[in-house]
């Protein structure tokens, strides 16, 4: 019994042992710093644009409407062509127009005749009067009645001016060059009567205006960006506008602002603008919407950040900055616009900063990271992240 007591301690300082013999101290086990791609941060001089929605319409309109009475005898154009100022529309059957102006002109022809009277009578009655054959009475009544045929024959020259004006509008012709619109009025209907009835409207379409609005709150933001220096706002006819057609093409033509309201639209809270748009290939018409890009100035000391690198919470706009002791960093930054496959950072970041572009998956604020050039054929073969989310 003696020696199995001796037995059971040996035993357990022999286990012991091996235990101590198994085990080799080291610290855990500490993985390498991620491998992300930067670019440094440079400030530069950028166009200020915006993005808005617009619509056309033309640069001239001109209602085409029958100025006399009478019956539509013929439509003289193509519904739907380009016509040219004072080309032959409509034609109102000119037949009472014709007697009217004949009846103006035997009105004045007897108005002629007894002017013609009275300044014979008139005369012979200058020259008796200081002869005293005749009396003061008479003469007064000899050059009131020339005077009044004279004017007769005046109101008579009116008429038939008149009456040669309204046979001339028997011809309704446009008023512009443009393209003439869809007949309103069939051949054979009373037209002009009680009121100027209208034929059909022609709009000039080259030029084209683009109207489109633009908030309160946007505008101060530019006056108060101009006023600290960071933006040159454009002068009014230096502003220029390019469009975007629905199919989602660039329009080749660029436009220029030539119109901004001095009043708010209390319906809306906007300020409306327009831009005039060349249009000599006729691809754009009135009343289409389009999508532009309104040049409002020049942003000055802002950065332009490739997509992939911006991110984005419930907080708003960050990037990842990597510092001199390669820790990464979370900058909040501002990024309202983009220029190009860039977002332009207006504020949060330094003239130096390594922006994180490739690689912001693997990061975290606060944990180390090794920082090498970024090179952008890389994000094209598929390496770089998604544009922030």
């Amino acid at each position: 019994m003696k020696s199995t007591y001796l037995r059971a301690p040996a035993l357990c300082l022999g286990l012991l042992a091996l235990t101590a013999c198994g085990k080799h101290p080291q610290g855990p086990m500490q993985m390498p710093p991620p491998q992300v791609g930067v670019i440094l941060a440079e400030p530069q001089n950028e166009p200020l644009t915006k993005d808005l929605v617009g619509r056309l319409s033309a640069f001239r309109s001109a209602d085409v409407r029958a100025r006399v009475a009478g019956v539509l005898l013929k439509r003289d154009y193509t519904e739907g062509s380009d016509v040219k100022k004072g080309q032959l529309l409509f034609e109102i059957d000119p037949a009472p127009l014709k007697a009217v102006l004949a009846a103006a002109e035997a009105s004045l022809a007897q108005a002629q005749a007894t002017y013609t009277n009275a300044r014979v009578n008139a005369q012979r009655a200058r020259d008796l009067a200081p002869k005293g054959y005749i009396s003061k009475s008479d003469l007064d009544n000899a050059l009131a009645a020339e005077r009044t045929a004279a004017a007769a024959v005046q109101a008579a020259q009116a008429n038939v001016q008149t009456a040669r004006i309204n046979l001339g509008y028997a011809n309704v012709t446009s008023p512009i060059a443009g393209r003439a619109g869809q007949q309103q009025v069939t051949e054979g209907a009373l037209v002009g009567s009680g009121s100027a009835t209208l034929l059909t409207t022609v709009n000039q379409i080259d030029p084209l205006y683009v109207n489109f609005t633009m908030s309160v709150a946007d505008m101060e933001q530019l006056r108060q960006a101009q006023n600290s220096g960071g933006v040159t706002l454009a002068k009014p006819d230096q502003a220029s506008v390019q469009v975007t057609l629905p199919d989602g093409s660039v329009y080749a033509e660029p436009g220029t602002l030539d119109f901004t309201a001095a009043t708010v639209d209390p319906s809306t809270g906007a300020m409306d603008l327009r831009a005039q748009i060349p249009n000599p290939k006729h691809r754009l018409l009135p009343g289409m919407y389009v999508t532009l890009q309104a040049k409002l100035g020049e942003q000055h000391k802002v950065f332009l950040i490739p997509q992939a690198a911006v991110l984005r919470d419930t907080v708003g706009a960050y990037v990842f900055v990597v510092n001199s002791n390669g820790i990464v960093k979370r900058h909040d930054v501002t990024a309202n616009s983009m220029s190009g496959g860039n977002w332009v950072i207006t504020s949060g970041l330094a003239a130096g900063d390594q922006v994180v572009v490739s690689g912001v998956q693997n990061v975290r604020d606060g944990a180390p990271a090794k920082a090498s050039p970024w090179k952008p054929q890389a994000a094209a073969g598929g390496t770089a992240p998604a544009a922030g989310k």
